[in-house]
């Protein structure tokens, strides 16, 4: 199957994990025969946020695409931007904000069940 992502329309979401502003979603793949639990493209515009969350026992991986900003890991802040991989290990607690004033944060999330 293919897809391409720019062609389908997001879904806005308000407060994603009690965080800042509306951020854009789009569901690429929701239906896995693997342990894939889903596959999006998400973009969060200057100031949003993910907030922070835990996931039970799955892993859940950021791919940032575009732009910056501040990923927390289990109560660490690091700076994020274009190129880099992150992976949130089940059972710790994760959020992405886009510290740009200008610039759209561009990343794939994907979740894989234990």
């Amino acid at each position: 199957m293919i897809r391409n992502f720019y062609e389908i329309n997001p879904k806005s979401e308000n407060n994603c994990h009690d965080g800042e502003g509306i951020i854009k979603v789009v569901e690429i793949f929701d239906s896995f025969t693997t342990k894939m639990q889903y596959f999006h493209y998400t973009v969060l515009p200057p100031g949003t946020s993910i907030g922070v969350h835990r996931h039970e026992s799955d892993e859940e991986f950021y791919v940032v695409l575009e732009g910056f900003g501040e990923m927390e890991i289990d109560g660490a802040k690091r700076s994020v931007s274009a190129g880099d991989v992150i992976m949130n290990k089940p059972f710790g607690t994760h959020g992405l904000k886009n510290t740009s004033k200008s610039e759209d944060l561009k990343i794939l999330v994907f979740e894989v069940k234990q």
